[in-house]
């Protein structure tokens, strides 16, 4: 068994609003777009936007669950855009993305098919408009209804990602409405549908070292290919306290266990200009604030894509399943 640091120093960041961070900031306002990274206070913000890069989160910025790490807005939506995917395809034409991931709220309020249709027609219209852009999809569970899982399916995301978010003991703890069996089923799904399939978690909520290499052969055992993992930071003091500091050199362990058993990416949220980088100091163990936050951090548990270079990912084309009865729930 390894020991895992409890280490509390924090890095010291410099922040720039650059260009490219005003440049992406001025399509988003001007399409009225949300982003996960500003609802969720991603703190990975200035540096992505800066690369043109980012996550755009569509049906809403409420959300129908209240997860213990999450910073997006709950309550009962009201949202009602049926142009979304049309001016989210424009903005990414807008932005010469090759590579967008498309995020959500968790949407139970919508019986028929928990926001699957809004998903599909969303990829659709990049892939009409943009067809040179990859889309990855980051998505709720959709309650494990599979007829809502094959709408998205069907429209062919290049990759389908769904996240387990921390290990299965403090699932509860960390995301009381889901079901971590269930988050298994979804990925096993996508990948016996054929599609590359990526998963991703956090630590320091109090899960063991073991815990985290179990989670990892779990999902692998699945054939879940591509994996993040992430430090977890604590977005206001409403949310779940950190447990602990994972070290560098734990996250250099897990990576590399990873890729030992079969992932093709493991993307490790703890490393690179994270250590050296000169600036705000975060100081006496208390988070520091949003602007302030470490790059290559992840708090909210899905705005995890940068780190993986996916830049020479072909489009994998799924196969669409007709035979599954309709709302089959993988997991009760």
């Amino acid at each position: 068994m390894m020991e895992v640091s409890t280490k509390t120093k924090k890095p010291k960041i410099r922040l720039q609003i650059t260009k490219g961070y005003q440049f992406v900031n001025g399509i988003v306002q001007k399409n009225k777009l949300n982003t996960v990274c500003e609802e969720a206070r991603c703190p990975n913000i200035y540096e992505c936007w800066d690369r043109g890069t980012g996550t755009i989160m569509i049906l809403g910025d409420i959300c129908t669950r209240a997860c213990g790490f999450c910073s997006v807005k709950t309550g009962k939506p009201t949202w009602n855009d049926p142009l979304e995917p049309y001016r989210t395809a424009m903005a990414v034409k807008k932005m010469a993305l090759k590579h967008v991931v498309i995020t959500s709220v968790d949407r139970d309020d919508l019986k028929n098919d928990y926001g699957a249709s809004i998903w599909a027609e969303t990829i659709d219209q990049i892939h009409e408009h943009v067809p040179d852009c990859n889309v990855e999809v980051l998505t709720p569970d959709f309650k494990g209804d599979v007829s809502s899982l094959l709408k998205v399916f069907s429209a062919n995301p290049e990759i389908f990602s769904h996240n387990v978010e921390c290990v299965e003991r403090i699932s509860k703890k960390v995301r009381s409405q889901a079901n971590w069996q269930r988050s298994l089923s979804v990925l096993k799904f996508s990948v016996e549908n054929k599609l590359k399939t990526k998963t991703g978690m956090m630590v320091g909520l109090g899960e063991s070292f073991d815990e985290v290499i179990d989670t990892m052969k779990q999902v692998s055992e699945i054939g879940v290919k591509l994996f993040t993992i992430g430090q977890y930071l604590q977005p206001t003091k409403h949310h779940l306290p950190v447990a602990r500091y994972v070290s560098p050199e734990a996250f250099d362990h897990y990576r590399e266990w990873g890729l030992e058993r079969g992932f093709l990416e493991v993307g490790v949220l703890w490393n690179g200009p994270l250590a050296a980088s000169p600036g705000v100091d975060a100081g006496d163990g208390q988070d520091p604030p949003p602007e302030h936050r470490p790059p290559y951090v992840s708090h909210h548990g899905r705005d995890l894509v940068q780190i993986v270079p996916y830049s020479d990912l072909r489009p994998y084309q799924s196969s669409f399943v007709e035979s599954v009865g309709p709302r089959d729930p993988l997991v009760d």
